[in-house]
């Protein structure tokens, strides 16, 4: 059962109760009512005041929800110390000067629970302990990723000798596709020869018959005479 209580605005500086703060962290609550009752430092007090309002408040929850409730399982589960308003004042200096004085406050928070509650809180920051057999298997998943990589490029050849192949096979096709374009081109161009001749015979032609009208016609007139 976790509980938590509330101390603010006491007139202590928040690095003075830092320390104690510190020292009850994590004790069982009996130990830690025993260690702040005989503390020297001005903190302890206010401290252990909140101490006891959590018990007491871990207590009250425990009787409503209907649980048993043993001070001697309850352990400090968190404790922390947060800044609070800074009251300023001033004190006269040689001169004429005034001094400025800052007196701090601080809001202390201190949460008790049960064992269970001890360890979810302390597993995040707990350090994880390296055995020989976590190095023994770390060691084998490296081995294991370094000979995937390594295979890897094995498998790249074999692709690329699968698809060569393929290649090969289209490449036939592409020289079937020039001679055609090439046997196009002798063909156009003989069928340009041709129609070439033709013009130039039709040409000799019609020069001839031109030369046999003419003196057809002369020879009309004569007579005609």
């Amino acid at each position: 059962m976790k509980a938590t209580a509330h101390s603010r605005y006491v007139r202590v500086t928040p690095q003075k109760a830092r320390r104690v703060m510190n020292e009850v962290r994590g004790l069982s609550a009996n130990r830690a009512l025993d260690l702040l009752k005989f503390a020297p430092q001005k903190p302890a007090v206010p401290i252990r005041k909140a101490l006891v309002s959590a018990l007491a408040n871990a207590e009250q929850a425990a009787r409503n929800a209907g649980k048993s409730f043993d001070v001697d399982e309850m352990f400090v589960v968190e404790a922390y110390v947060n800044d609070g308003p800074t009251m300023k004042r001033f004190r006269a200096r040689a001169r004429g000067r005034g001094a400025r004085i800052l007196k701090r406050t601080s809001h202390l928070t201190v949460v008790v629970g049960d064992a269970e509650d001890k360890r979810e809180i302390a597993s995040p920051w707990k350090k994880e302990v390296r055995t020989s057999k976590t190095v023994a298997a770390e060691r084998a998943e490296a081995k294991a990723a370094a000979t995937k990589t390594a295979k890897k490029p094995a498998a790249a050849k074999d692709d690329a000798e699968e698809s060569a192949p393929k290649t090969a096979a289209k490449k036939p096709a592409a020289k079937t596709t020039s001679t055609k374009s090439a046997a196009a081109k002798k063909t156009s161009a003989k069928t340009a020869e041709k129609a070439t001749e033709k013009t130039t015979e039709t040409k000799a032609a019609t020069a001839k018959k031109a030369p046999a009208k003419t003196a057809a016609k002369d020879d009309a007139e004569k007579g005609a005479k």
